[in-house]
């Protein structure tokens, strides 16, 4: 992947040329980004059949939450783009957590998980949730595993998934089940189709969006598989964001020269995610597109330029797998199945 200075360098020559070519564009930029796998393997958490169907019915399974309500799917809502637009999600009595739901569509491809990225992977970021105090609020790993191990069903499914283990329902495998289901969250696009080779898939006018998004610098960040996800930086980066009070990574880290630093979103799917930002504060894509060139670029769009980028992201918007996101029928509770 091209350096930082080198990505910098040839956005200041184009910027500053009189008029840009698309091809020369392509050219530049395009080695940046990559097309979408068919999965996100994992070294450590192998992809079978019956692991990630025992991660589908945990993805929707409620009775793990205090009050038996809330699932994954009840914040990162599968038919709606991994998210529920809203600028903070409610939890089981209703109270708002602290940041807005990012997606969980093509997120295992991130550099980690949670805006502050204090989560490595998929599989650690599934357990936070459930004993989220504020989310899912169930009282401990071992209240989860109880509510699990009551089922026959569950029992049943994880010794599948994980064969030859002793005691296969536990906590890390919780993870494990459902980081192998969302590995296989993936949303292809006509972007794809176009960095696979096929010029046609994007219209002239998605060609032009691309050169104007790259002209204006958003390929220094948003870049690679996801177009994004792969770096942090800071909000207001040359100019100070307002009324920023999160300190972001600097609240993990413990330093100083991380404070306001955030992952950098993935922009797949950014038309259908509204509202932006960690605290769900710019409610429109426009308006988005605009504060980022200012605060993070030093640079003032026209209305045109903002029309433009925005005709290329909605290329990013991928298909829904409907099949593989459907609803599954989920274990029976028994007399013994307990509730928070």
């Amino acid at each position: 992947m091209h350096s930082t200075a080198r990505i910098l360098a040839l956005i200041v020559g184009l910027s500053t040329a009189s008029a840009f070519a698309q091809a020369d564009l392509s050219e530049a930029f395009l080695p940046m980004f990559m097309p979408l796998p068919t999965e996100a393997p994992s070294p450590t958490n192998e992809l079978t059949e019956a692991k990630i169907n025992l991660g589908r019915q945990l993805y929707f399974e409620t009775r793990i939450s205090k009050g038996g309500k809330m699932s994954c799917n009840s914040c990162h809502v599968l038919d709606k783009y991994g998210n529920d637009n809203l600028p903070f999600s409610p939890g089981h009595e209703g109270k708002l957590g602290g940041r807005s739901s990012p997606s969980v569509y093509n997120a295992a491809l991130h550099i980690a998980q949670f805006w502050d990225g204090r989560a490595p992977s998929v599989e650690e970021q599934a357990k936070g949730p459930v004993l989220n105090p504020v989310e899912m609020g169930a009282p401990s790993e071992e209240f989860v595993i109880k509510v699990l191990k009551s089922m026959p069903g569950y029992v049943d499914a994880f010794k599948a998934s994980f064969p030859g283990e002793a005691d296969p329902v536990n906590y890390n495998n919780f993870g494990k089940a459902v980081g192998a289901f969302e590995r296989k969250l993936l949303t292809p696009s006509k972007w794809d189709a176009f960095l696979k080779g096929n010029k046609e898939a994007l219209s002239a006018e998605e060609k032009k969006g691309f050169a104007t998004f790259a002209k204006t610098g958003c390929v220094t960040c948003h870049n690679g598989v996801a177009v994004g996800g792969m770096m942090y930086q800071k909000l207001g980066l040359v100019k100070a964001w307002p009324d920023l009070k999160d300190n972001g990574r600097a609240d993990i880290t413990k330093s100083d020269g991380e404070k306001f630093f955030f992952k950098v979103p993935s922009l797949r799917n950014i038309t259908e995610t509204a509202p932006y930002l960690h605290d769900g504060s710019v409610k429109t894509l426009d308006e988005m597109v605009k504060r980022m060139a200012e605060y993070q670029l030093g640079k003032m769009l026209s209305d045109e330029e903002v029309a433009s980028i925005i005709t290329f992201l909605k290329a990013l918007k991928g298909d829904l797998p409907a099949d593989y996101i459907k609803a599954p029928k989920l274990p029976e509770s028994t007399a013994d199945t307990p509730k928070a």
